[in-house]
């Protein structure tokens, strides 16, 4: 019986880079946290642990460093896209470069109504991200961009049902028509290309999805996640396919009755766990093949 070595990768994972950008009397603040992730010929390095071949992790982290400084940092995924290309270019034995880009966001505290010029606080938990993967060299080089956004945490108070399920021996869940529907969105967008207006686009989807989450009567979070992902492809013709993955974040209505008091659908325990985990996929019929896109990192583990 023969034993192989299979696919393998290795990188630099959660280099935490701040850029502050003082170019004007108004600074501007991007705090990244970026991984990388490099495919090739490292064969070696895992059976005889040789590493002629291997360009160190920490070289990789002082690479985003020096790229942070030498380039600035713009769009997360022109910074992805940069430091990937990089890597597959630049670096002989790397075949495909992955780049995965965090961003946090800041916006600049009021004084006196103005924005301040160089104070800063956080806009909360939602995460920008983006990743860039980059393949072979040349002219038959290979690139994808995926944007998104997690920890986009959103609730209505109404407009949504949950009914005529499928029931077996162990079903107690009681149906309902009137329920609250509250989810934390991770979200992953692929591009046709990789350009675009990468803040103007994301903004866009970002609205669009919260338009179509509140404005839908939600029978299910299955159907709230097709319209919004289907309504984010019907404007973007751009956009090849989208990702969603969402967390049910249940309320129960907290019984009062021993009290004394009635409850109309005003009081609720929010339960953290076990929840739901709904995840779809919507793609434009036509979107080009989506090679390594959906490959991450955490494939292998």
């Amino acid at each position: 019986m023969g034993i192989s070595l299979g696919p393998n990768q290795y990188g630099k994972a959660e280099t935490r880079v701040v850029r502050i950008d003082r170019d004007g009397p108004e600074h501007q603040i991007h705090d990244l946290n970026v991984s990388t992730a490099l495919r090739g010929d490292f064969a070696a390095a895992y059976l005889q642990g040789d590493q002629s071949l291997v360009l160190p992790t920490d070289t990789q982290k002082n690479t985003v460093y020096a790229y942070a400084r030498e380039r600035g940092v713009g769009q997360a995924e022109d910074f992805a896209l940069g430091l990937a290309r990089h890597f597959a270019d630049d670096v002989e034995p790397v075949r495909a470069a992955r780049v995965d880009v965090d961003e946090y966001g800041w916006e600049r505290i009021a004084v006196g109504g103005e924005g301040h010029a160089h104070s800063f606080v956080r806009t909360g938990q939602e995460v920008r991200i983006a990743t860039a993967i980059v393949e072979g060299t040349g002219a038959a080089q290979a690139t994808w961009v995926l944007s998104g956004l997690r920890d986009l945490v959103v609730l209505k108070s109404t407009g949504s049902e949950f009914a005529g399920f499928l029931r077996d021996q162990y079903t107690t869940l009681a149906e309902t028509h009137d329920r609250v529907l509250a989810t934390s969105l991770t979200v992953r967008w692929r591009h046709v290309r990789p350009e675009a207006d990468w803040a103007g686009s994301y903004a866009s989807v970002r609205q669009i999805m919260l338009e179509r989450f509140a404005s839908l009567h939600s029978l299910a979070l299955q159907q709230s996640l097709w319209e919004m992902g289907r309504a984010v492809l019907e404007a973007h013709d751009g956009i090849a396919e989208i990702r969603l993955s969402a967390p049910n974040k249940h309320h129960f209505v907290v019984d009062l009755s021993p009290f004394g008091l009635d409850n109309p659908g005003e009081v609720f325990h929010a339960d953290d766990r076990p929840y739901g985990l709904i995840q779809c996929a919507v793609t434009r019929d036509d979107a080009p093949p989506a090679g390594a896109s959906w490959e991450p990192p955490a494939s292998f583990a």
